[in-house]
C-alpha cells in the first residue's frame, strides 16, 4: 500500500494522528495524580507481599471457627440473642422514622422547584452536607457520653445522620419530578399549595420511600456497628464475643445478623415493587 496518501494527510491534520503536545501532558499527569496517592499510601501504611500472606494465613483460621457454627443449647441464651437482634432492628427502624419525619419538610428548602430563594435553598444544601458529614458511629459516642449506654444514643446517632441524607435525597427526588402535571393544576385555577400536594408529591413519594426503606436496611447494618461501640443491641454480644476470643458463637452471631438483613432487604424490595408498581398502574 501506498503510505504517501497517509504521509500528506498526517502533515495537514497532524492531529488526527497523534494528539497534541499540551493533551498527552494533560493526560500523563492525570494518571501520575491518580498513582501518587496510591503509592503514598501503600508505602505509609506499611504494604508488602509478606505481610499480606501472614495476614491472609490468620484470616483463614479465623474463618475456619465457622465451622461448625455454635449453636445454643438453653432457651435462655437464645433469649438473650434474639432480645438484642430485635434492639437492634427496633433501633434501626426508630431511627430511620425519626430521620424521615424531620427530614421531610425540610426537603421543600432545598428543592429547586419548590424554594425560589436561592440563598436559602444553597443554606439548606449546605446544612444537609454538615449531617452526613459526621459518622454516624461518632455521633453515637457522643450521644452515649450524653445520654448514656442503650439502644437511645443509637436511635439518636442513626436520626440526626439519616436527616442529613434524607433531606438531600428527597429534595433531589422533588426536584427530578415533571414540570407538565405542575402546570396542567395551575393552569385549572389550582394554587401552589395544590400544585405540590397533587401534581409533584404523587410523582416524588413512591421514590421517597423507596429511599426509606432501603436506608432501614442499611442502619440494620449500622445499628450493629453501634452496639459495638455502646448503643446496645447485637453489637454489644458480639464485641464480647470477640474480646473473649469465642469465635463460634461470634460467627453464629454474625450469620444471624446477615439473615435478619436478608429478610429484610426482601421485605422491603417487595414492598417497594408493590409501591412503584402500584403508583405507575
Amino acid at each position: 500500500m501506498d503510505a504517501s496518501p497517509y504521509a500528506d494527510l498526517r502533515q495537514r491534520v497532524p492531529g488526527a494522528f497523534s494528539a497534541p503536545i499540551h493533551v498527552r501532558l494533560v493526560r500523563w499527569t492525570t494518571v501520575l495524580a491518580l498513582l501518587a496517592p496510591v503509592v503514598a499510601g501503600l508505602y505509609l501504611f506499611g504494604f508488602s507481599p509478606m505481610r499480606l500472606i501472614q495476614g491472609a494465613t490468620r484470616l483463614g483460621t479465623i474463618v475456619s471457627f465457622m465451622f461448625p457454627p455454635y449453636i445454643w443449647t438453653t432457651w435462655a441464651e437464645w433469649r438473650d440473642i434474639l432480645e438484642a437482634m430485635g434492639e437492634t432492628v427496633a433501633m434501626a427502624f426508630l431511627g430511620t422514622l425519626l430521620g424521615a419525619l424531620v427530614a421531610f419538610p425540610l426537603a421543600f428548602l432545598g428543592a429547586k422547584n419548590i424554594m425560589p430563594f436561592g440563598w436559602l435553598r444553597l443554606s439548606a444544601r449546605r446544612g444537609f452536607d454538615a449531617l452526613r458529614a459526621v459518622e454516624q458511629i461518632v455521633l453515637a459516642l457522643i450521644f452515649i457520653r450524653a445520654f448514656g449506654l442503650g439502644p437511645l444514643p443509637g436511635v439518636f446517632a442513626i436520626a440526626v445522620s439519616e436527616i442529613g441524607t434524607f433531606a438531600k435525597l428527597f429534595s433531589e427526588a422533588i426536584e427530578n419530578t415533571s414540570r407538565k402535571p405542575a402546570d396542567g393544576v395551575l393552569a385549572s385555577g389550582g394554587s401552589r399549595t395544590q400544585t405540590i400536594r397533587f401534581a409533584i408529591m404523587p410523582q416524588a413519594m413512591p421514590v421517597i420511600l423507596s429511599i426509606v426503606l432501603y436506608n432501614f436496611e442499611s442502619n440494620t447494618r449500622s445499628g450493629t456497628i453501634l452496639g459495638i461501640v455502646g448503643a446496645g443491641g447485637i453489637g454489644f454480644f458480639l464485641a464480647d464475643r470477640i474480646a473473649a476470643y469465642r469465635w463460634p458463637e461470634a460467627w453464629t452471631i454474625i450469620f444471624l445478623i446477615v439473615l435478619v438483613v436478608y429478610c429484610i432487604d426482601l421485605s422491603s424490595a417487595w414492598l417497594r415493587g408493590r409501591i412503584i408498581g402500584n403508583s405507575r398502574s
